[in-house]
């Protein structure tokens, strides 16, 4: 009886050992074919997130050019114009009266010259019978040039009234976005008076910086740019990143700030002075990164697996900011197990030349 108890006892373990080799096999066959990663510093961009204000690269006014009263403005505050547009009407009640005035002078004029060709004529025909004298025959001719003359001035004032009556039209000055219209139909204006803001010439970023970073940004960085926090219909969406480019940074600083320019695409649909925001490359810094799927964690804590002499080993690490995937033409080495995936940065926990065991 004794002998049976053995016998089943030693069959028990030998079924235990064979159960625990085919557990291990497809272990350590998952081990050898788990890859391997030496950490190693990265060198990433530190970045500074800043308020840019939409500004556009020309704000010209639209002046009346003469004097009158405003019969008419076409435009309103967001209005589109295209440059030369008319925006507005001005109406001088003088100008009317001067133009009859002139067309009066005119008719006048003519008919004196009509007269002195007349006389001209009848003393170059009596000239050649010998009845009149050479001096009453230049007298003639001379008289004809002055009503001549005279009549051309007139009709040149006559054109100079006709200009004033069609710079009562108030043209744009630019093509772009009305910002502003300071006056109504009724108002009555001067030469020179203000009569709308146009926004024209494109739109571009204005970023006020601490002069600390002064030194440390440059023309031709790349930015990223926010998107409108509120859509069209006032709801609110998700704030999507855009690359921009620094293409200004101006020289003085003033109240411990420098400003700087950045161009992007699609600022059309931005309100003038609408403010968005705008992450800024001011420094650079080192930092250790492993793939994001070789962080595992278990009870809310964050654990790396390392390849040491002993074997592999568990470590727990504190995780930092994650960085998208590098694009093929960025990546150092595609070959590498972390190339072209995303990473997560290790702010403790381990540190470079150390062997990390990737899935």
């Amino acid at each position: 009886m004794l002998n049976v108890a053995r016998q089943s006892s030693a069959a028990a373990k030998a079924f235990a050992a064979i159960v625990l080799a085919l557990i291990a096999l497809p272990m350590a066959a998952s081990a050898a074919a788990a890859a391997e990663m030496k950490l190693a510093p990265r060198i990433v961009p530190e970045t500074k997130a800043v308020f840019g204000q939409v500004k556009s690269r020309d704000v010209v006014a639209a002046r009346a050019r003469i004097g009158g009263t405003i019969e008419k403005i076409s435009v309103d505050e967001g209005s589109e114009v295209e440059k030369g547009e008319v925006i507005a009407v001005i109406i001088d009640d003088k100008i009317p009266i001067q133009k009859r005035a002139a067309d009066a002078k005119i008719e006048v004029l003519r008919s004196q010259l009509a007269n002195a060709n007349t006389d001209l004529e009848r003393a170059q025909q009596l000239r050649t019978t010998g009845a009149v004298s050479q001096s009453r025959l230049d007298e003639a001719s001379t008289q004809v040039q002055v009503y001549t003359n005279q009549l051309a001035a007139a009709e040149a004032e006559r054109a100079v009234i006709e200009q004033n009556a069609r710079e009562g039209e108030v043209l744009a000055p630019a093509s772009g976005r009305v910002l502003d219209v300071p006056v109504t139909p009724g108002s009555v204006v001067m030469a020179g008076d203000q009569i709308a803001t146009v926004a024209g010439g494109g739109y571009f970023l204005r970023l006020s910086l601490p002069e600390r970073h002064a030194a440390e940004i440059s023309e031709g960085d790349t930015v990223k740019v926010g998107d409108r926090v509120l859509s069209a219909d006032g709801a609110a969406r998700k704030i999507e990143p855009r690359i921009g480019r620094l293409v200004k940074v101006y020289p003085e600083i003033e109240d411990g700030k420098v400003k700087a320019d950045v161009e992007v695409d699609g600022l059309g649909n931005y309100f003038v002075g609408e403010r968005t925001l705008v992450w800024i490359p001011v420094a650079t810094r080192e930092v250790l990164t492993v793939p994001r799927q070789a962080v595992t964690t278990r009870h809310g804590i964050d654990y790396v697996t390392l390849q040491t002499k002993e074997g592999p080993v568990e470590v727990a690490v504190v995780l930092g900011r994650r960085f998208a995937p590098q694009a093929k033409d960025e990546a150092a080495d595609t070959s590498a197990p972390d190339a072209n995936a995303e990473t997560v940065e290790i702010l403790s926990g381990l540190e470079a030349g150390d062997r990390v065991v990737l899935p």
